[in-house]
């Protein structure tokens, strides 16, 4: 692992900014968060500041920030009373750090993977949401317990809530007007512009602000005065010497004791879930979208709390709250974190007194418009937009966070979203639709990518569902992965089950190794039988329900190469048609028909000739069809080209160069014989393409009539109530076909699609 920063020039000056807002914002998280643990203080102090220079370097995150972190207090808070005494808990730390490295060593970050992003942005809503609750109090002069508690329950019995009752009552004049007044300076100052834009950040002004509130109001005395429970209090030591015995040390003969070891598995494991946790919330928000390596953020956690343990602090976390500050700032590399870390370091022992000067209020001003910022309507709004299976499990995040703690509610919120997940697997596992082949309806049942034994009883609902003495098709050509308990479900259905109810049962796309062969026992392709059997209407309505699956996306999923080895020796279309050869009009994908359905003619403006005509009588006479459609679509260029030499002095040869194309023009503007001469528009009017579209119209008509007038055989065929010839016109914009004449289905009623 290599400690590189991607320090660069350019970033410099914002990442020095940053680092030291969030320097200030994270010296009294620090000894709140230690308050709140019930460990000394200088034991978060120490914590922030090895989470800072250490981990700062060995990070692979550019933007997270680490130190002691208020999810954890509880737990620490717990393991110190039940080891007896810190410097055991320091022994624990160690063991937290070690395991963390092996983590990380193991390549465990793997899991942040399968955190799902509603867990993710309900993280960052819900910190949002309780720094807001939390800093309003401070902000005004009340609440004195540790900067930093983000439990719901506090310390001194109060939770958020009665909390901001109770400030309404208790609050410190001098402190609300400095934490009011930061508010108001961070909003104006990012909103006018040549503040916005200067070298100067904001929530250094409000510190500098709140210095001086602070110190013009102690000369304006009560009320005005601002108490020091709500200022920062940095411990102050007489030298070196002293500061250094503020400083515990590890209980190094603890090492046998196994409460110790439990306490170490704890902490490593709640670490860095939170660690993890909270690096993919700050890669969320991070504005270049950078990603940061999990297990090299593991290795780097687990030194920093080795190193914490021990020099005396406490266990460390990638910040949720820090990082955030961080990003808000403008900090663009690493070296904002370690700045904030040198800060501290540098803070504790030159200028404790100075630090003691700052107002909690004008802190609480900074950190209230960051969560402002996290907890946007616009991100609520966003999660709402994408469906209840990520709004529920992000609602539940942020509302079991606010209630809870900041661990339990991320449980409660990965327990949440991994149900809906399950229940989404449940029941989806397959895709079902019904297919109407021309040898029947066939149920089509395809796998999902990954079936697992969750979807077992899913799967078996499904087949359970299938009609009796139909037609199951079970589809795995997407399919890289099948639980064995799934596989023996398909076996017993495919052997047992399914024959015993009538159903044949059809297998496509399984691998080589779940031992199962390509079968496919019903029939997708036009056989002797059903041509013989097929009425002329039945073939239309064929056609209608192709077009309609076409239309939807829902076609079907024929096997070609069973198609090609079934119709090789002989064909028995369904239909003639006659088209054009526009490569936008391919009817066997119009009508959703598979090798050997239909005959397709293709000729210019889908005209008649001698050639036509010799085709579709072998179509339907000789090879058997039941229908000869004519097909005519909207934008076709010969019509259009047949409309727009239409009254003039050229000819289609003298036009376009092609010598045998005055044949087709010529047959196309005989369907323009009763529209009046003002039709013949030029090139650029911007009705050309209606008018082409209703001569493509007329031309389809006059086709379709002139096939009977021309041919004997088709007439005949007609007439005896064998073919029928109908007509029809498709938009290649919509992909819609209007069907608008049926020569010889008078007397046939359609069947209605079931």
């Amino acid at each position: 692992m290599t400690p590189t920063t991607g320090v660069c020039p350019s970033t410099m000056l914002s990442d020095i900014k940053s680092g030291l807002v969030v320097f200030f914002v994270a010296l009294p998280l620090c000894l709140g968060i230690a308050l709140a643990s019930g460990a000394p203080l200088m034991s978060g102090l120490v914590a922030g500041i090895v989470g800072g220079t250490v981990v700062g370097l060995l990070s692979g995150s550019q933007t997270s920030v680490s130190g002691p972190a208020a999810g954890l207090s509880a737990v620490v808070a717990a393991q110190i009373l039940s080891l007896g005494s810190f410097s055991a808990f320091l022994m624990a730390v160690i063991l937290a750090g070690l395991i963390q490295i092996g983590l990380g060593v193991a390549r465990g970050g793997f899991i942040s993977e399968f955190f799902p992003s509603s867990v993710i942005k309900g993280l960052l809503a819900a910190i949002g949401v309780i720094i807001i609750f939390k800093q309003i109090p401070h902000l005004v002069g009340h609440d004195s317990d540790p900067e930093g508690d983000l439990s719901f329950s506090q310390p001194d019995l109060e939770t958020t809530f009665s909390e901001l009752f109770r400030m309404f009552g208790d609050y410190q004049l001098g402190a609300a007007v400095v934490g009011l007044l930061s508010v108001a300076l961070l909003v104006f100052w990012d909103n006018w512009k040549p503040l916005k834009t200067s070298l100067f950040p904001a929530p250094i002004a409000v510190v500098l602000f709140g210095i001086g509130g602070g110190l013009w109001f102690e000369h304006l005395g009560e009320p005005w005065i601002i108490k020091p429970s709500h200022l920062v209090q940095v411990p102050v030591a007489g030298d070196l010497a002293e500061l250094f015995g503020l400083l515990p040390r590890p209980d190094f003969s603890q090492w046998m004791n196994p409460a110790v070891y439990t306490a170490g598995m704890t902490l490593a494991l709640v670490a860095s879930l939170e660690t993890l946790l909270n690096l993919k919330a700050v890669d969320r928000i991070d504005p270049r979208q950078r990603i940061s390596p999990p297990n090299q953020e593991l290795c780097a956690q687990g030194i920093g709390n080795v190193v914490c343990g021990l020099i005396g602090g406490l266990p460390i976390t990638s910040v949720i709250i820090r990082s955030s500050v961080n990003v808000n700032a403008g900090g663009q590399t690493k070296l904002a974190a370690i700045i904030h870390g040198i800060l501290l370091l540098a803070s504790v022992p030159l200028i404790p007194t100075w630090l003691n000067t700052i107002p909690l209020s004008c802190l609480a001003a900074i950190l209230l418009m960051t969560g402002i910022k996290l907890a946007s309507p616009a991100l609520i709004t966003q999660m709402w937009n994408e469906g209840r299976y990520q709004f529920i499990p992000f609602a539940a995040t942020v509302t079991a966070i606010v209630f809870t703690d900041l661990l339990i509610g991320i449980v409660i919120g990965l327990i949440v979203a991994i149900g809906f997940i399950l229940n989404s697997n449940m029941r989806r596992p397959v895709h079902r639709l019904v297919e109407q082949h021309l040898g029947g309806d066939v149920v089509h049942i395809e796998l999902a990518n990954q079936v697992s034994f969750l979807n077992r009883a899913a799967l078996a609902k499904v087949l359970n569902d299938a009609p009796r003495n139909g037609r199951v098709l079970l589809d795995a050509r997407s399919t890289d992965y099948i639980d064995p308990d799934v596989l023996d479900l398909i076996r017993d259905f495919k052997d047992q089950t399914g024959p015993a109810h009538g159903i044949e049962v059809s297998l496509v796309g399984f691998r080589s190794e779940y031992h199962f062969e390509d079968q496919i026992h019903y029939v997708d392709y036009s056989t002797c039988e059903l041509q013989r059997a097929i009425t002329p209407q039945q073939v239309l309505q064929i056609l209608k329900d192709g077009h309609e699956r076409a239309r939807i996306g829902q076609r079907l999923t024929p096997d070609f190469s069973r198609q090609v080895r079934a119709t090789a020796a002989a064909q028995h279309p369904l239909a003639v048609a006659l088209s054009c050869i526009d490569s936008r009009t391919p009817v066997e994908l119009i009508f959703d028909l598979g090798r050997g359905d239909i005959f397709s003619i293709r000729v210019a403006g889908n005209i008649t000739s001698r050639e036509v005509l010799a085709s579709a009588e072998y179509g339907c006479a000789v090879a058997g069809a039941k229908l000869m459609i004519v097909i005519g679509h909207t934008g076709c260029g010969a019509v259009s080209a047949a409309v727009k030499l239409l009254g003039s002095h050229l000819t289609a040869a003298d036009a376009t160069g092609c010598q045998h194309l005055d044949t087709i023009v010529t047959e196309i503007q005989r369907s323009v014989a009763g529209i009046p001469n003002q039709l013949a528009v030029k090139p650029a009017s911007p009705d050309a393409g209606v008018i082409a579209d209703a001569v493509a119209r007329e031309n389809v008509l006059r086709v379709v009539k002139e096939l009977r007038q021309q041919s004997r055989t088709l007439d005949n065929l007609v007439c005896e109530r064998r073919i029928a010839i109908i007509g029809a016109m498709y938009d290649i914009t919509t992909g819609e076909i209007e069907f608008v004449v049926e020569d010889g289905l008078s007397e046939m009623a359609i069947p209605e699609t079931t």
